[in-house]
């Protein structure tokens, strides 16, 4: 394995690594109903944005042309602003293990726009997984209707479906940037990601951000926070690129499989969520038809 594509495989499994603690921060955060989920992403990306915007000060300077910054625009949006509102608002109605579960999608979506964007033939053996992974969804779903379980409540079917939408949104975000991420530097193409998604953001919350109601954010819910932005926002979409410019999109998305490992333990741990045979089922089916999607996923051994 050449040593750029090493760099590249660490890159995303360092970054799907921090996701999948996120999932069990950011519930924690939503729970404590102190910040709004547009909230939330204000601070991660106005955070993020300082951050890259300071360290682009002692790089290089790289000029990006008016075409290319709208489509680091769009890339923002998709891969940033709608990818994250709609994970924070599932948040709301979504267990971890469930999230876990439903984030594992990814390559499922990435594989069909890569079908649209770089032209990868869809197989008999990926329809049959992304058959099973949906029929694995829709079951999850019909477990989640108004069902508590031990003081633990159980997923609403909206959240299903928002989770399902940042799925959508970030397997977008990977199959159709790869060639403009691939033009510049880490730190130049993600500080415009996050100054853009700053511009719109901020505005939209600019009430609730005026009155934080910082005497009841504790220690706690600080260093979360702190998380957040510097782990889960900073270091993970600096750590992405770096796999996007060496891997393909769908070699990327498989690393969401990390996710689900780490938010399921982890949630069980501390006890938040509770695995049953239904879960178990589902997560089967899930994870098969995934299998099954990637070990067809294309005649080019790349990545």
């Amino acid at each position: 394995m050449k040593a750029e594509r090493l760099v590249g495989h660490l890159s995303v499994l360092g970054a799907y690594t921090i996701f999948g603690f996120n999932i069990i921060i950011c519930k924690e955060l939503t729970n404590a109903h102190l910040v709004s989920s547009l909230g939330l992403f204000c601070f991660r990306s106005v955070g993020a944005c300082i951050l890259f915007w300071l360290i682009s000060l002692f790089l290089p300077k790289e000029k990006v042309p008016f075409k290319d910054l709208c489509g680091i625009f769009v890339a923002s949006m998709l891969g940033f602003l709608l990818t994250q509102l709609a994970y924070l608002e599932s948040s709301k109605f979504t267990t971890p293990l469930d999230t876990s579960i439903i984030t594992s999608t990814t390559p499922i979506f990435t594989m069909f726009i890569a079908a649209i964007a770089l032209k990868e033939p869809i197989t008999l053996k990926k329809a049959g997984g992304v058959t099973l992974s949906f029929i694995g969804v829709i079951l999850l779903v019909l477990n989640t209707i108004g069902v508590h379980a031990n003081g633990i409540t159980q997923s609403k079917p909206i959240g299903i479906l928002l989770m399902i939408g940042n799925c959508l949104f970030f397997a977008s975000y990977l199959g159709i940037f790869r060639p403009l991420i691939q033009r510049y530097h880490v730190v130049t193409f993600m500080k415009w990601i996050f100054l853009f998604s700053t511009i719109v953001a901020v505005p939209l919350d600019i009430k609730e951000l005026t009155h934080l109601p910082i005497s009841e954010m504790s220690t706690n819910y600080w260093l979360q926070l702190g998380y957040i932005i510097v782990f889960a926002t900073f270091i993970a979409y600096f750590l992405l690129p770096i796999g996007q410019k060496q891997l393909r999109p769908t070699v990327v998305s498989l690393y969401t499989y990390v996710q689900p490992l780490i938010g399921m333990v982890t949630a069980i741990i501390l006890g938040m969520d509770r695995l049953t045979w239904q879960k178990v089922l589902a997560a089967a089916l899930v994870f098969t038809g995934v299998v099954l999607v990637n070990k067809s996923r294309a005649r080019n051994p790349q990545g």
